[in-house]
C-alpha cells in the first residue's frame, strides 16, 4: 500500500509535557512528522527519548500538552493498525516457526500484508521455516523488524533497529527503510550509531533533558554548530593556555590525550595556533554528527544549568548565547 501525503502531521507534539514525580522526563515537546519522513531521534541516555516514543505510541499520558497521530489520540492509530513498533524488550514466542509468528501477528491487523511480502522486505525470507528459539540475536531482531511490518503501518517506530546486526545486515535493513518511505511511509528510528543516522536519516531531530535542542538536515546541524575541528597532541594531558581564545573557537577540550577545538574557521584557527605554539600531531577535519551532537548536548546542559540557577537565585541567567538560544534561533528548527 502507498501512502498518501497530506496536510495532517503523521506525528504532532503540541506543548507535551511528561512527570514522574519531580523528574521532568519531557519538557514543552513541539515536534510534527510528515509522511514518507525518515527521521532520527538523536539524544544521550535519560534525555527523553524513550519516553517520547512511549507517549507517541499511546503507552503513556503526557502531564500537558497533546500527542497526536494522524490528528487523533495515539490508541486510535494503535489499534486502527496505522503504527507498528520495534522495541528493544521484544520477547518472540517459542516453538512456532518464524512465517507462523509474522502471520500471528497480522492477523491483529485490519489489512496486513502477505507474509512472503514481510519476510522478504525484512531480509529473513530465507528464516521463514525456522523455529524462533533457534535464531540467534541478529536474527531475532531483524524478526522484530519484521513484526513491526507485518500490519502494513504508515509510521514505524523504531528504537535502536540495528542493535545486534552485523555490517551486511545493517545495510540490508536501511535499504528497506528507503524502499518503504519512497513507498510514502514514516520512519521514525533512535539510534546510538551516529554515523548510521547521519547516512540514512533525511531528518535529525535531537532532544536533551526532554527538550529539542536541534531539528533538520545533517549538514544543516554540521554546518550551524562549526565547520571543522583542529586537533593536536596534548602535553601532559592538559589545554594549553590561549588555545580556547583563538580565532573561530567555539569549544575547547582535552579528549583522549589530544587537544580537540572545534572551530568555525579552520584555517584561522590553525594560523594563530601554529604562532602560539608548536604543536605536534596537527590535524583538521570537518567536523562531523558525533561533534555536533557533542556540542549541542554540551551547550544544552550549560543552558540548563544556567536556568535552574536562576530559578533558584531569581535572578536573570547569563551565559553563552550559543548555550541558551533556541533551536529556531540557532537556524535548524524546520
Amino acid at each position: 500500500m502507498t501512502t498518501t501525503r497530506g496536510s495532517t502531521p503523521v506525528v504532532a507534539f503540541k506543548g507535551a509535557v511528561k512527570d514522574y514525580g519531580a523528574v521532568r522526563a519531557v519538557d514543552g515537546l513541539d515536534l510534527e512528522f510528515r509522511a514518507g519522513e525518515r527521521v532520527a531521534l538523536l539524544g544521550r541516555n535519560g534525555a527523553g527519548k524513550s519516553t517520547s516514543i512511549a507517549l507517541m505510541l499511546g503507552l503513556d499520558e503526557p502531564t500537558a500538552g497533546t500527542v497526536e497521530l494522524f490528528g487523533g489520540p495515539p490508541r486510535d492509530a494503535v489499534e486502527g493498525g496505522r503504527v507498528g513498533a520495534m522495541l528493544q524488550d521484544f520477547k518472540p514466542v517459542s516453538r512456532i516457526t518464524v512465517g507462523e509468528l509474522i502471520g500471528f501477528v497480522g492477523s491483529a491487523y485490519p489489512a496486513p500484508l502477505p507474509v512472503a511480502e514481510v519476510l522478504e522486505l525484512a531480509g529473513i525470507a530465507h528464516l521463514g521455516g525456522r523455529r524462533v528459539e533457534k535464531l540467534s540475536g541478529g536474527q531475532i531482531q531483524r524478526v522484530c523488524f519484521a513484526v513491526a511490518l507485518s500490519g502494513d503501518p504508515d509510521l514505524l517506530v523504531l528504537d535502536e533497529p540495528t542493535a545486534a546486526l552485523d555490517v551486511q545486515a545493517r545495510q540490508e535493513f536501511w535499504r528497506s527503510m528507503r524502499a518503504l518511505t519512497d513507498r510514502g511511509k514514516t520512519v521514525l528510528f533512535s539510534t546510538h550509531y551516529l554515523e548510521e543516522a547521519d547516512r540514512n536519516a533525511d531528518r535529525i531531530v535531537m532532544i536533551d533533558r526532554g527538550r529539542l535542542i536541534a531539528d533538520g538536515g545533517s549538514a544543516e546541524i554540521k554546518r550551524t554548530v562549526g565547520s571543522g575541528l583542529v586537533t593536536f597532541d596534548a602535553v601532559f594531558g592538559t589545554l594549553p593556555e590561549g588555545v580556547a581564545a583563538l580565532p573561530g573557537v567555539r569549544t575547547a577540550e582535552v579528549r583522549d590525550d589530544r587537544v580537540v577545538l572545534r572551530t568555525t574557521d579552520p584555517d584561522a584557527t590553525t594560523i594563530a595556533l601554529v604562532g602560539l605554539l608548536t604543536p605536534t600531531g596537527l590535524e583538521v577535519t570537518q567536523a562531523g554528527l558525533e561533534e555536533a551532537f557533542l556540542t549541542l548536548t554540551s551547550e544544552a546542559s550549560d543552558a540548563f544549568g544556567a536556568s535552574r540557577a536562576s530559578e533558584t537565585s531569581g535572578s536573570p541567567a547569563s551565559g553563552p548565547a550559543v548555550a541558551t538560544a533556541t533551536p529556531a534561533e540557532k537556524g535548524f528548527t524546520r
